[in-house]
């Protein structure tokens, strides 16, 4: 086979889409070797479930079997430790500070892509590539990311953090595909057993889905700890107990046992005291957040370009939110055209001019003070 294209090492975790992408770049011409990474030990989680998703067996197996029959090479690669020592410290920490966060862009910026680069380098592959549903391209000296052509799809979100340095050797197989092709793809080469595979949405090392039991396992004493905090409103009147901050997030309205004659939601969480504040669904909109530990994408730099317009997702479900943002050393404001819900500290915000990915940050803080949103007349378009 024609291997001129160069040699690619491939994240396979034994799903459809990273076995199709693998296929693929296998047919047109690269040399092709396979990697599988054990991020997690499922038996050490001390949950309930089945071992399932990217890191089981099975997947392990999967991943394997399509390498062996398109006879390019696979390995295996035990990346628990650094994993654990990074994504699951920070993830306890996070919560303990009051903040919800997001392991799976966290592993993406700092664990999955430093991990396959340095294999890479060792096995001679000049490219990595994924599964992921997202485009990449290089313009005007920078390596933009842009979203995948299944916008339903799309995984441009969990990306931002993605270094310039990593881009340049990063292929993405899939960007230009629909799901349903990938399906078809899968049919026509007899993968019957990955069409019919469940996908997994979960945090890969609570498979269960119950991050408060992870935490009371993880952190000893936690529960004596935070048990007994106060429940309040924005004004400080006590309406109830809860069970320790941690156990809280952002724009939750479910499991708080407090009744009030409306809904009421968490809008604020205050580690420094165990409260927990509620509010109703007005007071979970803001107008403005303040977003830090910058990877800029498209640009290097938004500094002194004035007010930048931009479409805001402020967590991975979100549909975006027109919004204008604004560069102040190693921060960037973010002013939203209308407020927005539930915009949540330790979540990342991600800022798309048309398709294309700006860069992205972690949210520090959100206002919910409403602003004069910046008139469209002072933009300074890039």
């Amino acid at each position: 086979m024609n291997t001129s294209k160069g040699r690619v090492l491939v994240a396979m975790s034994g799903g459809i889409d990273s076995s199709v992408a693998a296929v693929l770049l296998h047919e047109q011409g690269y040399e092709v070797v396979g990697m599988t990474m054990k991020t997690w030990d499922y038996a050490s989680a001390g949950g309930s479930k089945k071992e399932t998703g990217c890191c089981s067996l099975d997947s392990i197996n999967d991943a394997r079997q399509i390498a062996v029959e398109l006879g390019f090479p696979h390995y295996i690669i035990d990346i628990r430790d650094e994993f654990g020592d990074f994504v699951i410290s920070n993830f306890t920490e996070e919560y303990l500070a009051g903040r919800t966060p997001n392991p799976c862009v966290l592993c993406n910026t700092h664990i999955k892509w430093d991990a396959l680069l340095r294999r890479a380098d060792q096995l001679g592959c000049q490219f990595i590539a994924t599964g992921h549903y997202a485009q990449v391209r290089e313009e005007n000296g920078r390596y933009v990311i842009s979203k995948g052509l299944d916008e339903n799809k799309d995984q441009s979100y969990a990306l931002w953090g993605v270094s310039q340095q990593s881009l340049a050797r990063t292929l993405f197989p899939l960007g230009q595909m629909r799901k349903t092709e990938i399906y078809d793809e899968a049919r026509r080469r007899g993968f019957t057993e990955l069409v019919n595979k469940p996908e997994s949405y979960e945090i890969c090392f609570i498979p269960d889905n119950d991050y408060r039991g992870f935490l009371r396992r993880r952190v000893a004493g936690l529960e004596e700890r935070v048990a007994g905090g106060q429940f309040v409103l924005r004004d400080g009147t006590v309406i109830g107990t809860h069970e320790g901050y941690p156990f809280y997030t952002i724009g939750q309205r479910k499991g708080l046992g407090v009744a009030l004659g409306f809904p009421v939601y968490v809008t604020e969480i205050r580690p420094e005291t165990n409260q927990v504040v509620l509010g109703n669904y007005e007071e979970l909109a803001s107008t403005r957040t303040v977003v830090g530990k910058l990877n800029m994408g498209k640009y290097a730099s938004l500094e002194g370009r004035g007010l930048v317009p931009s479409v805001t997702k402020v967590r991975y479900n979100h549909g975006g939110a027109p919004a204008f943002l604004e560069q102040i050393g190693d921060k960037i404001h973010v002013y939203f055209e209308e407020p927005v819900h539930a915009i949540t500290p330790g979540q990342a915000a991600v800022f798309y001019e048309g398709q294309d990915v700006l860069g992205g940050g972690w949210i520090e803080r959100h206002i919910i003070e409403e602003v004069a949103t910046p008139a469209a007349q002072t933009v300074e378009t890039i």
